[in-house]
């Protein structure tokens, strides 16, 4: 694969006047015509007009250019000076970046605004740690559990292939005693049509980008958590551009960060309506399954807790207060 240099910088004259711009490449791993890429096309052109065409960002979705779990290296390395990526999918290198995969923790928008606020500085300074910048995040509409049969309580799930994509939703298998395949995004609908996976936990919108309803005809609306994607930019990529760069680029991402998260809230009613009309049976969770995930929940947050340490315990006390 060849890699565009950490900054591409062509100088073009314009009359008397140089103008030097600036190319960015933006990893993304969901469709083009899913939200959150929709969003950073948006991102993308917001940037474009601010700086007068100085820093152009392409935005390559689908895991087209890195994969999923590729994108924070690349960034991290340089190979890309800004990325997407879902945060849960780290938690393996620290606890910090999986707290919004914790069942049951924060299960609303408010809430989940109200964890990510708590996150931020703990993520900042981390992120800051490995080269890079947080401009913003946006979380996915509620996870609730794609299954090919009715559920009554969580026995029901046991010995199904369930897809793992986070630490998070691998244990939750483990917990319920289903078994984990881990399925990336992109590959998701192939693995559901082979019948390598029969389940797994996620929101109205991957259901819908993926053709679920295709192989599967129930999805509970278990509402347990709302995982955030984050755009990360590369530290030196950063502070390469001038100040009125930056000043415009750190704008259209507040900018991205509002809109993405009124945007997620309007689509997740839209996904669920376009599921039904698919033949999908959007189900409301039996009390006894609600509280036997609730469990789940408890166990993965107490052992959460234990890895994550104090940070850990400042982020909690910070979305509990």
């Amino acid at each position: 694969m060849k890699l565009k240099h950490g900054l591409t910088v062509a100088v073009l004259a314009l009359g008397s006047t140089a103008f030097a711009q600036t190319k960015w490449d933006l990893p993304a791993a969901y469709p083009a015509t899913n939200f959150h890429t929709e969003n950073l096309a948006q991102f993308a052109s917001d940037v474009d007009k601010a700086t007068g065409g100085k820093l152009k960002i392409t935005v390559h979705a689908n895991a087209s250019l890195f994969k999923a779990n590729e994108i924070k290296r690349a960034v991290q390395s340089g190979q890309a000076q800004i990325g997407e990526v879902l945060l849960v999918n780290f938690e393996n290198e620290s606890p910090l970046y999986g707290v919004d995969g914790i069942p049951f923790l924060a299960t609303s928008y408010a809430e989940s605004k109200k964890l990510a606020a708590a996150q931020k500085p703990a993520l900042d300074k981390l992120l800051g740690a490995q080269g890079m910048k947080l401009l913003f995040t946006v979380a996915w509409p509620p996870q609730g559990i794609y299954v090919n049969k009715e559920l009554t309580a969580v026995a029901d799930m046991r010995g199904l292939k369930w897809r793992a994509y986070s630490p998070a939703t691998a244990k939750i298998a483990e917990l319920v005693d289903a078994q984990p395949v881990t399925i990336q995004a992109a590959e998701l609908s192939q693995a559901l049509a082979t019948g390598v996976v029969n389940s797994y936990m996620s929101s109205g919108s991957t259901g819908y980008d993926s053709k679920t309803y295709e192989s599967i005809k129930y999805w509970y609306d278990t509402q347990a958590w709302l995982p955030k994607n984050a755009v990360l930019v590369n530290q030196k990529s950063f502070e390469a551009l001038d100040k009125p760069t930056q000043d415009a680029l750190l704008k259209a991402a507040a900018e991205a960060e509002t809109r993405g998260w009124k945007l997620s809230e309007e689509k997740n009613e839209w996904y669920k309506k376009a599921l039904a009309d698919k033949g999908m049976k959007i189900m409301v969770p039996p009390p006894k399954l609600v509280a036997d995930l609730k469990q789940v929940g408890s166990v993965m947050l107490a052992d959460w807790q234990k890895k994550a340490g104090a940070d850990g315990a400042a982020v909690i006390n910070a979305f509990r207060k």
